[in-house]
């Protein structure tokens, strides 16, 4: 769904909520990090509300960061995804992010003045009980709260279950659905995660919702920012795409519209390094640098660019983890799929607890991405598209 103009209003107004208390949230013992550019840009994108088909809020940031640094106007998709093109010779190259996050929409209002929510994206059920959200409703956010049953009335042998997404109710303090819609509230209103962009206790890991991807949407805006002052002779075009996490639509439809030669997809990945991960499910770990996905559910890259991005990494001394991730799945399956074929490789950012309503990034993972990407891009030219196209068996 999309927004009507009021309903816009209250995205936006969330927008101005957070950076109120932004400067409190971005220091550290340095006393710099409020100033930081990155910092702030990172705090923006993961406050901002923008669960698929909402993606209105986040748009609305991308769009003035990335338009100082283009050489075409910016245009988008009739799905919303943003276009934004650098250069006008040479290979298309695509960079691409999705701006979308988990969330769910209002499915029905109980006649107790509770609400049903239809769940957007892979959410683990046990990760939805107990949290708080926020309901973008078209007089203003709605906060809410998925209940839990109270222990001294849950029988003993019920405590350890996971309670079921069809089991949970948002509740928003209504008392029937003509309180709830006095609110502002209806079916079909967009609902995300309630949980600010914090600095993890002065270090150099940032606690926030949708990393998934607005970290990636981040690495692209820096990297405009460079590639825009540096030689290079390609076009790049920098897509930020919508409906990533309910089957990659949005990168279906701008993929037709770019038509590119290379693809780049620019995602957070998945860390192995807490207690509660298993060695074979990933082995990444947080601050260790950028990963490349080697597998994933979705797409096996192009080898000749996974050695390309593995020479990249260790002639600029960035570190590289390799990762090979099941039940994942990505936009550069669909820029693979476009275009009679298109080599790709889907670079990550590493986050903890990815798909939940907190998750933590590494600020050097970020710079490292950063780097590597704008290198990758500055030092492709034809000739190495050709060969990266190139099939033919060798004589």
């Amino acid at each position: 769904m999309t927004l009507t103009p009021r309903r816009l209003r209250v995205a936006l107004a969330l927008l101005l909520i957070s950076p109120l208390h932004a400067q409190d949230r971005a220091g550290d013992s340095s006393g710099n990090r409020a100033a930081d550019r990155t910092v702030q840009l990172l705090q923006r994108l993961s406050d901002a509300p923008g669960p698929p088909g909402a993606e209105e809020a986040v748009r609305a940031i991308m769009v003035p960061e990335m338009k100082p640094f283009v050489t075409q106007p910016i245009t988008y998709d009739g799905m919303g995804s943003v276009i934004a093109q650098q250069g006008n010779t040479g290979p298309r190259i695509m960079i691409d992010a999705h701006m979308d996050e988990l969330g769910g929409m209002v499915r029905r209002i109980t006649p107790g003045g509770f609400l049903t929510m239809q769940m957007l994206g892979g959410w683990l059920d046990q990760a939805l009980v107990d949290q708080r959200w926020i309901v973008l409703g078209s007089k203003g956010p709605v906060h809410a709260v998925t209940g839990i049953r109270d222990i001294h009335v849950v029988p003993a042998d019920e405590r350890t279950r996971v309670f079921s997404r069809d089991q949970l109710y948002l509740d928003i303090g209504a008392k029937d659905p003509a309180e709830a819609a006095s609110m502002g509230v209806e079916p079909g209103d967009p609902v995300v995660p309630d949980s600010p962009f914090v600095i993890l206790n002065g270090s150099r890991n940032y606690l926030g919702k949708a990393w998934d991807d607005r970290i990636g949407c981040a690495v692209l805006v820096e990297a405009m920012r460079r590639t825009a002052r540096l030689p290079h002779p390609n076009t790049l075009v920098y897509v930020a795409t919508v409906q990533e996490e309910i089957g990659l639509r949005g990168a279906r439809a701008a993929t037709q519209i770019v038509k590119p030669e290379i693809g780049i997809a620019i995602e957070g990945g998945i860390t192995g390094d807490t207690a509660a991960t298993h060695p074979e499910e990933t082995q990444a770990k947080l601050g260790a640098g950028p990963g490349i996905f080697l597998y994933d559910s979705s797409t096996i890259p192009n080898r000749k660019m996974v050695e390309l991005v593995k020479q990249t990494a260790a002639a600029n001394g960035i570190p590289l983890q390799l990762d090979l991730v099941q039940g994942y799945g990505d936009d550069s399956a669909e820029m693979q799929t476009q275009n009679g074929g298109t080599p790709t490789v889907n670079l990550v950012v590493p986050v903890r607890y990815t798909h939940s309503h907190n998750g933590i990034v590494n600020r050097q993972d970020f710079d490292h991405m950063v780097d590597l990407l704008v290198d990758l891009l500055t030092h492709m030219d034809q000739a190495q598209v050709n060969e990266l196209r190139d099939f033919a068996p060798r004589p």
